[in-house]
């Protein structure tokens, strides 16, 4: 099992009215808010399904494969909180790889549950189908713990300490965990250990001393700016980073990765800081700072804009969900929402007016609706159309760049695989994000590249009642490739082309009456977007634009021509 410190377990005997391993498994899932399980059948976990269906207050919702199941799971997560997933032994597991990757770079919590081989044919190190034939019944357990924020291998005996203990580390790690369990042992009875796990605390002295450093480097500066990035939204962290920019009367900006995690009709709001690549005003607000508040800072390529963006280290204090760092001190064991209280409560307000906001399809401009879809034009489109609450996911592609630059409206969901960027994850993460949220509108962004790789699952939402509206951008191929390697012209880059197929019929054949429309204008587009919006009810929706195989948004116009530079 992995090392991970947290709070120490103890436990106590304690009747549990007949429990089996499985149904103490999701009754905890179940008291976490976790009321769906993704996943695919397999021979090895079988007796986790019939468990789960036996289960009242959560369900299986399968999908069409695991790395879909997972993806699914992570957008389900990151509205609901915490996530599930089940996959068969190996073949199954080995399958979902790549999405729980994924949502440990992004900070997703998933409870990965592993039906495995009966337990004494593993005692036996049998050589059974769906292994490497070698009798090692821990090597996939092994590939996932680096993947994992903890792993562990279930039994009736260890159950009620581990499975608490999994979904602990999980809520606070914000990162997924690995549970492995035999299919004969599901549904037998637990030892009764109940485990009490102690929730980590801020050392008081660590929060004093790194206040009273804050505090100075605040009242020596005369520009201060917060910047909220990824782990505000995994840690649920907003309304403190909102109040802290209030109660401090300072700008706030936020950075690609970080997208979604500040309100972005705040007056506090200045808009979204991309270093060179993005607004040129909030550069200068945010690069000209005497000082930046930084939560949940990810230094990445993605959010310091291909090393273009020129932070201070020594002028920033940077907030992390469990410590933080004043200039080049760090301070450890500070909880994040402590630490966000302290800033509050200084009582130290800036000495400037916040700046407007500057957001780039504001241009109010008239759109002449015979032209031809142009990501100029359809950007602007796309936010005057933008409702409050809102749940908008960005493909990985042309999609996700034009999209950051987009005005989020008042209580929209934001997500986008900005970090790990695995193209394919938006359209299983939609299903996700519509079963978590049932009531609330959900618009999915995706590439005709991405969706050839994990169409399957627009079949699971018309099977499970989900209702997004689905914009395919159909430019015939990888654009997004295509501006990143520059190095070779397009003409020689066939690799990067892919079939076309017709969209709207393929969704027809998956059933479920869906409405579907193909557009080539900016007039089309804005037809085609009311329609569905009176359509979405009753039915799925989906709009497919036709467009410039190299036509981009420009931020990925101008990443593309800095990397060159670069070179």
């Amino acid at each position: 099992m992995n090392k991970v410190i947290m709070g120490k377990v103890r436990s106590n005997t304690q009747g549990e009215g007949g429990a089996t391993l499985g149904t103490y498994l999701f009754d905890c899932l179940k008291k976490e808010g976790v009321t769906e399980v993704f996943g695919v059948p397999g021979d090895y976990n079988f007796t986790l399904f019939d468990t789960l269906e036996q289960c009242s207050g959560i369900k299986a919702v399968p999908t069409r494969n695991e790395l879909n199941g997972g993806y699914a799971a992570d957008g389900y997560a990151r509205i609901k909180g915490l996530a599930a997933l089940i996959t068969t032994f190996g073949v199954g597991e080995l399958s979902a790889v790549n999405a729980i990757a994924g949502a440990s770079s992004e900070n997703v919590p998933i409870i990965h549950i592993v039906g495995s081989p009966k337990s004494e044919k593993q005692k036996q190190r049998k050589l059974m189908h769906h292994t490497l034939m070698d009798g090692d019944y821990d090597a996939f357990r092994r590939v996932y713990e680096p993947l994992s924020a903890y792993t562990a291998v279930l039994t009736p005996d260890n159950a009620m300490i581990e499975i608490p203990k999994a979904i602990s580390i999980a809520k606070r790690f914000r990162k997924p965990v690995y549970l492995s369990v035999a299919i004969d042992l599901v549904q037998q009875p637990l030892a009764m250990k109940v485990p009490k796990l102690e929730a980590p605390k801020t050392d008081e002295s660590s929060l004093k001393s790194a206040s009273k450093q804050a505090r100075k480097m605040l009242k020596s500066s005369k520009r201060v700016v917060l910047l909220s990035d990824a782990k505000v939204k995994s840690w649920r962290l907003e309304p403190l980073v909102r109040e802290a920019a209030e109660r401090l009367k300072i700008p706030a900006a936020s950075t690609v990765m970080g997208k979604g995690g500040f309100d972005e009709t705040h007056p506090n709001y200045i808009g979204l800081y991309g270093g060179k690549l993005g607004s040129e005003k909030v550069r200068e607000v945010v690069e000209g700072a005497d000082c930046v508040v930084a939560v949940g800072y990810v230094p990445s390529d993605i959010n310091t804009a291909s090393e273009t963006a020129k932070l201070n280290p020594k002028k920033m204090i940077v907030v992390q969900p469990e410590s933080v760092t004043v200039g080049n001190q760090e301070y450890k064991d500070v909880l994040a929402q402590d630490m966000l209280r302290e800033l509050a409560g200084l009582g130290l307000t800036a000495e400037e007016e916040i700046p407007a906001a500057d957001h780039p399809y504001d241009s109010g401009q008239q759109l002449d609706g015979s032209r031809p879809l142009k990501a100029a034009e359809y950007y602007p489109l796309i936010q005057r159309l933008l409702q409050k609450g809102d749940i908008v996911l960005a493909e990985t592609g042309t999609f996700a760049y034009g999209l950051s630059q987009v005005q989020l409206p008042q209580g929209a969901s934001y997500i986008g695989q900005s970090g790990w960027q695995s193209i394919g994850y938006a359209t299983p993460a939609a299903l996700g994000a519509s079963i978590a949220a049932p009531k609330r509108r959900v618009l999915l962004f995706t590439g005709d590249g991405a969706l050839q790789l994990t169409v399957q699952e627009l079949s699971s939402m018309m099977e499970y009642g989900c209702k997004p509206i689905v914009f395919v951008l159909n430019n015939g191929g990888y654009t997004i490739e295509k501006f990143l390697n520059f190095r070779v012209p397009v003409e020689e880059q066939p690799y990067n082309e892919i079939p076309g197929w017709n969209y709207t019929r393929l969704i027809e054949s998956f059933g479920g009456n869906p409405y579907t429309e193909r557009v080539r204008t900016i007039g089309e587009l804005a037809r085609a977007f009311r329609e569905a919006e009176l359509q979405r009810e009753e039915r799925l929706c989906l709009i497919e634009l036709v467009a410039d195989p190299m036509d981009a948004p420009e931020y990925l116009r101008r990443m593309s021509e800095e990397l060159e530079d670069q070179e």
